[in-house]
Parts: C-alpha cells; sequence; structure tokens
C-alpha cells in the first residue's frame, strides 16, 4: 500500500516499502519544503511527478550511481576537452541552469521540473545543499546540470544541452571536481545510455542506502563558487 504524506511529518517509510510497480514508488504527497527534500536525500528517495500529479517520492531498486574513479571519457570526447572549447564554471547561475533545464525537449512530454519544484530547488541552492554547473560558449550560457551535494555524496537532478558535448563537458568537469573533493558516488537516480557511456552503473538499494549510511555524515573539500 501507497503511505501518503502529511504536511506536519517530515518522516518516510522504509525504504523496502517502496512498490516494485511502478518500480521504487515509495510515498505521496507532503510538501517540497528544504526540510523535507533534504530529509528525503537523506533517506534515499528523491521527488519525480508531472503537473497535475500529487507529489511523489521514489527509491527505485536497482539505483543508477556513478562511482567517480569508474568515470569513462570517451576518445572524441576527450579530443573535445582539450580543446577548451567551452568554459565551466560552478554556482554562476543557478537559477539559469534549472530553467533551461525546465524547458521542453522533442523526446519529452512535459517537464518534472514544474515551477514549483524550481522554487523548491532554488532555496536549496541558497541553503548551500544544491548547486549548478554552467557551460560557457563565450558569454553564452549553452549547457548545464545541477543537483545535491551532502556529505561525500552527490544527487544528480537534470542537465541540458544546447551546444555539441555542453552538457558532456559540465558532467566531466562536474565528476573530475569531486573525485579531487573527496566525494565516493553520484547518485544518476534511474538508467539512461547517456549516463551509462559514463561509466554509471546499477547497484542495489540496499548498497545504495549502505553509502547513504557510511558517507552522508563525512565532510568533503569542495569548493563551489568559481
Amino acid at each position: 500500500m501507497l503511505t501518503w504524506l502529511n504536511r506536519e511529518t517530515l518522516t518516510f517509510p522504509a525504504l523496502e516499502k517502496a512498490l516494485r510497480e511502478p518500480n521504487g514508488l515509495l510515498a505521496a504527497g507532503g510538501d517540497l519544503s528544504a526540510e523535507r527534500l533534504v530529509q528525503a536525500y537523506r533517506h534515499g528517495c528523491f521527488p519525480w511527478y508531472q503537473e497535475g500529479q500529487p507529489i511523489l517520492w521514489w527509491s527505485p531498486d536497482p539505483r543508477t550511481v556513478l562511482f567517480p574513479e569508474e568515470l569513462h571519457v570517451s576518445r572524441s570526447l576527450g579530443k573535445v576537452l582539450r580543446q577548451q572549447r567551452y568554459r565551466v564554471t560552478f554556482d554562476r547561475d543557478f537559477a539559469a541552469v534549472i530553467h533551461a533545464c525546465a524547458a521542453p525537449r522533442p523526446y519529452a512530454d512535459g517537464t518534472w521540473i514544474t515551477d514549483n519544484m524550481q522554487a523548491a530547488y532554488l532555496k536549496l541552492h541558497q541553503q548551500g545543499f544544491a548547486h549548478s554547473v554552467e557551460v560557457w560558449d563565450r558569454d553564452e550560457l549553452v549547457g548545464g546540470l545541477y543537483g545535491l551535494a551532502m556529505g561525500r555524496l552527490f544527487f544528480g537532478e537534470s542537465m541540458f544541452s544546447r551546444a555539441d558535448n555542453a552538457s558532456k563537458v559540465g558532467f566531466v568537469t562536474l565528476v573530475t571536481h569531486l573525485q579531487a573533493s573527496g566525494f565516493v558516488m553520484i547518485d544518476c537516480q534511474m538508467p539512461t545510455e547517456h549516463l551509462h557511456s559514463f561509466g554509471a552503473r546499477a547497484i542495489s538499494r540496499q548498497a545504495f542506502a549502505e553509502h547513504l549510511q557510511n558517507y552522508l555524515d563525512q565532510p568533503n573539500s569542495a569548493t563551489w563558487v568559481c
């Protein structure tokens, strides 16, 4: 049975109570307050829903993750990186990045990054949890991504690209930065061929929960303003 959350409690049901079909649906309802979102990621779940639906909270099994030391960079992308065509920054314009991630895409029907979601994650950014990666072609924002950093874990949310390889350059730059800063795992949530091409792979929900327990409260040395 699906658990419905109220606005008074931040407690989520145990991860093993998530449904098998649809895979990982854990709870519904609640709100998008900063406190609830932080608790959700610490618990091992995340919000994902369409406009007009209640807020849905997910913890899929298996979970797609990338271990920074397993990052794979193709020969062609390596060439692009060496050319230094793009400039990459962190936390320069979080609002622009999440707005671009929410823009309509030809392969998707609607967006899950609603206006309320954008406002909620902007608040998390202001509180120091959420971070953005911006990819620039001169002064034009052509790609980027955003997610949350907690302890030695990074929780990726979405990315966008308006130029060839722009989001890929941003992602590789982020992974390299995270590895140098002591991060041990990047949560990619759901599997895609794009992420698998970088070396992302599936681990069990239990293994994911163990990483949360082991690394959520460990310090990292990341510097985000650049």
